[in-house]
């Protein structure tokens, strides 16, 4: 079947944008909660600390009790008690007492300050001071740390385990997040076998069906593996049909470009729909865009830089726009190790790999393994540039 009709990368994003998949919201628990992004705003419902605490080991006192206090002239207060850290004071400082407490523990009522332990005598039931202490001295004021009603998380932050340590201290068991968007992969070919199979002469072992598996995971989606569609309709059909029912896209390598056995195109009309079959970029031409009862079907090049390199263009985007993490795109500006030449007329997108302040092109092609293994992201080469020189300033994608 031959192509369709090749069109620009602008008008296959917009097919792409079109999709009518909407981001859905489920409530986790803080346990499954890393890696997930926040679908709402997280305001504090407490004060941090609860109330004020001391945080050194010392005597909580009034510190208009210490004021007149000296080396040569120290002032004397009597212990009336102790309290310890998850202890609630029962004791009220009158003027002139001192209430031991530990760092952590919450100040009895009537005290202001902790003087810590090192800083004064003790004899028998007395305390004596030797400097005067002031309101807050040794003291973390109730919500001094974060306020109740204080904005803490807003909705789109992915959670690391600092904001998970920060919801644990707000006292959240339960956070709602953006649902994993299910994506069905499928890869192509009767010259495809699984690792760990007998590598028969004519056989290679399917690359494309780990690499864009993990790459959905690890952009945060949920990614089903669901074999090796055989070059016959009926195998890609039967697990198309699956994909669909199951996910809400479909992910195919390979069979996507217009000879006897790329079956990609003919499958997807037959289910559905075909909205565009061939993207005038180098590598990736030969991609499919359709849709199977109203599930994105993406047919994306057998080759593995090709493969990895549309899904960075267009499938990532839209995980992304699912899962609330469309600002996270990585790009870098380096500068180019070598001149690079190109063909007027396509679009390119070169891939390369990160060496310091360096962008070094791999030029292998995008059929070679290691081209893929060796890149970092690529960089995007206009229609009408024939020649980037060394040294030259240019924006690298990373993969994913």
């Amino acid at each position: 079947m031959a192509f369709l009709k090749v069109v620009p990368l602008e008008e296959a994003l917009r097919i792409v944008n079109s999709f009518k998949l909407k981001p859905r919201v489920e409530e986790v628990s803080l346990d499954e909660a890393l890696g997930r992004v926040l679908a709402e705003n997280i305001v504090s419902p407490i004060n941090v600390p609860p109330f004020d605490r001391a945080t050194v080991d010392g005597y909580a006192v009034r510190a208009q009790d210490t004021f007149m206090a000296s080396e040569s002239d120290p002032v004397e207060l009597k212990v009336i008690g102790e309290v310890h850290a998850g202890e609630e004071p029962k004791i009220k400082l009158a003027p002139g007492t001192a209430v031991y407490v530990s760092t952590g523990a919450p100040l009895p009522e009537g005290a202001d300050a902790v003087i810590q332990f090192e800083d004064v005598d003790r004899k028998d039931d007395t305390v004596i001071v030797y400097k005067p202490a002031y309101p807050s001295l040794g003291v973390m004021k109730a919500g001094t740390d974060i306020p109740r009603g204080k904005l803490v998380l807003e909705t789109g932050t992915r959670l690391g385990f600092k904001e998970t340590a920060l919801l644990s201290a707000l006292g959240f068991n339960t956070v709602k997040v953006y649902a994993k968007p299910k994506v069905a992969v499928i890869s192509t070919g009767n010259e495809i076998v699984l690792p760990g199979e007998e590598l028969k002469p004519g056989k290679i072992y399917d690359i494309n069906g780990r690499a864009i598996t993990d790459a959905i995971r690890e952009l945060g989606g949920e990614a089903c593996f669901l074999g090796i569609a055989r070059d016959d309709e009926k195998s890609l059909a039967d697990l198309m049909i699956k994909g669909v029912a199951e996910c809400d896209m479909v992910l195919i390598s390979g069979g996507a470009s217009g000879g006897m056995r790329d079956l990609t195109s003919s499958v997807i009309e037959k289910l559905g729909r075909v909205y565009i079959h061939g993207i005038a970029i180098q590598p990736g031409k030969p991609t499919i865009i359709g849709v199977v009862d109203g599930k994105p079907v993406f047919g994306l090049p057998g080759y593995p830089t090709s493969c990895l390199t549309n899904f960075t263009l267009l499938v990532a985007p839209l995980l992304r726009r699912l899962i609330g993490r469309e600002s996270e795109v990585r790009k870098v500006r380096k500068k180019l190790v070598h001149k690079v030449f190109s063909v007027k007329g396509r679009r390119q997108f070169l891939p390369v790999k990160i060496e310091g302040e360096k962008a070094v092109p791999i030029l292998k092609g995008s059929g070679a393994v290691t081209s893929f293994v060796e890149a970092d992201g690529f960089i995007e080469i206009p229609e009408t540039v024939e020649i980037l020189e060394a040294g030259e300033e240019v924006e690298v994608t990373f993969f994913g």
